[in-house]
């Protein structure tokens, strides 16, 4: 999802932003609207409600999430009454809101769980290893082979969420294979991550082959969308675990964002470059994906190695110079570059409100529990929220994301005074119906990526989805062997 992980530097000021260019000031309007039409997303999406398919042994569950990608993607790209790129600015900053508040509520699940995990530390630990190391192992090869070139090292190290993206761009610069390759899985991600995993989960899910805490572990992707999907498919087909997973999950999720970046930048990426060679070798490739007779290596692969980072980009300027008709690549300069909202204390004020009464009402229609309590828990959501996100720009080093799961762990920790109080007060609060505006807004965004997900060839769109199904089913198949060897 576009904005996860998004922290930029500055102080606590650096909340109200000065105006940038193509900034604006929106109207009352553009907020009511983006906001009604948000929560109108979302409550069609619950009263649909869930439908599941058994397909032998396996399921397919459609659930209010992919109701909520499908409505909101269909009025994101619908020409009729086009969504503006003012009206996805101001969708960006309750964004921006909405996916720290959806986190605090992950977070409260954690702690209460805390001291019901201890004898799974080496699981919880182990499985961040399928995460780093099942992209490269699976998903690398079969992008060789299907002539990706060097596109298949940016596109398989990683799930390629916004940090990675930010990496790429420095390490690799915008106009290389690489770069092209972390863009076009980061794209694919953002809009259909959260509808896939939530279809593979149920699928795995279905099978009875793994413990659904181990799926609920291997859920840890990094990206918050993509494990809400995943969660909510296993917990209707396992409602008696429904918290438990929710838990794991969540604590598995903090894990990949602590250490899952600095896991990839040092061991998988260089490991993806050694292997990209090697793989080039076998399915003689060169490194625009061009077949080459086997075992040769040409170009610029030798480039391609950890550290060699000048060499890599003089090779990918001698590809270019020579002409890359025969890979197929993505339009890195397709997205559209939206306006910007001038953030003042009276946006963040509005987003805040927005957030919390859309997480009120959407989990009382989805749950049936309309209780004082729960408009208690609502604002001690948005309290770890707003203390997150100020975190973040005091210490820009550490995510927002990470400041609100820790934050919120500890808070409703039972063994600590105010834990059982928190505990008690979110613990009707679901965050598959709080968190849906999150989804709904990235949704109504897609117009903006329309061009770009034009431009992908059907050799990236499957790369990426093996790279997702990789990450997932490796860490949930390490953590199934923790639990029973």
């Amino acid at each position: 999802m576009r904005n996860e992980a998004k922290t930029t530097g500055g102080s606590v000021s650096a909340l109200v932003d000065a105006p940038p260019s193509r900034s604006f000031r929106a109207r009352p309007a553009l907020w009511l609207v983006m906001i009604a039409l948000s929560t109108a997303i979302c409550a069609a999406a619950i009263l649909i409600g869930t439908h599941k398919f058994q397909l032998g042994p396996a399921a397919i569950v459609l659930m209010p999430i992919l109701w909520t990608v499908l409505i909101g993607g269909f009025l994101g790209v619908q020409k009729w009454k086009p969504i503006g790129g003012r009206a996805r600015a101001v969708s960006t900053h309750l964004m921006d809101v909405s996916i720290v508040f959806f986190l605090a509520g992950l977070g409260t699940q954690i702690g209460p769980s805390l001291t019901k995990f201890t004898g799974l530390g080496p699981a919880i630990l182990l499985q961040e290893v399928g995460h780093v190391l099942g992209t490269v192992i699976l998903a690398l090869p079969v992008a060789v082979a299907l002539g990706l070139g060097r596109t298949a090292i940016g596109a398989t190290w990683s799930i390629d969420r916004e940090s990675y993206l930010a990496f790429a761009i420095q390490r690799f610069g915008v106009r290389s294979p690489e770069y092209r390759g972390v863009f076009a899985v980061w794209v694919l991600g953002s809009v259909f991550g959260a509808v896939f995993i939530s279809l593979l989960a149920g699928l795995l899910g279905g099978m009875d082959f793994f413990d659904p805490r181990a799926l609920a572990l291997g859920l840890g992707l990094g990206s918050a969308s993509m494990m809400l999907g995943g969660v909510g498919a296993l917990s209707i087909l396992y409602p008696e675990m429904a918290g438990e997973i929710m838990a794991l999950a969540a604590l598995s999720n903090l894990v990949t964002n602590i250490v899952g970046f600095y896991a990839g930048v040092f061991i998988a990426l260089p490991m993806c470059q050694k292997l990209y060679k090697m793989w080039s070798r076998i399915f003689g490739r060169d490194d625009l994906g061009r077949r080459v007779p086997r075992g040769a290596l040409i170009g610029a692969a030798a480039g391609t190695q950890s550290g060699s980072s000048g060499q890599a980009h003089l090779g990918a300027a001698a590809l270019e110079s020579r002409g890359a008709s025969g890979i197929d690549t993505v339009d890195v300069n397709s997205i559209e570059e939206d306006p910007v909202v001038v953030r003042t204390p009276r946006t963040w004020l509005i987003a805040f409100a927005a957030t919390g009464v859309a997480g009120f009402l959407l989990n009382a229609l989805g749950t049936g529990s309309l209780l004082p309590l729960d408009a208690v828990g609502i604002l001690i959501l948005l309290a770890l929220t707003a203390i997150a996100l100020v975190l973040a720009k005091l210490v820009p080093v550490v995510p927002s994301s990470i400041w609100v799961l820790a934050l919120a762990t500890i808070a409703s920790a039972t063994f600590l005074p105010m834990g059982p109080f928190v505990a008690s007060a979110t613990q009707h609060i679901s965050v598959l119906f709080a968190g849906l505006p999150m989804i709904a807004l990235i949704g109504m965004s897609l117009g903006r990526d329309v061009k770009a997900l034009r431009s992908l060839s059907w050799k990236i769109v499957i790369v990426a989805l093996m790279t997702f199904t990789a990450s997932f089913v490796a860490a949930a198949a390490i953590a199934q062997a923790a639990f029973h060897f």
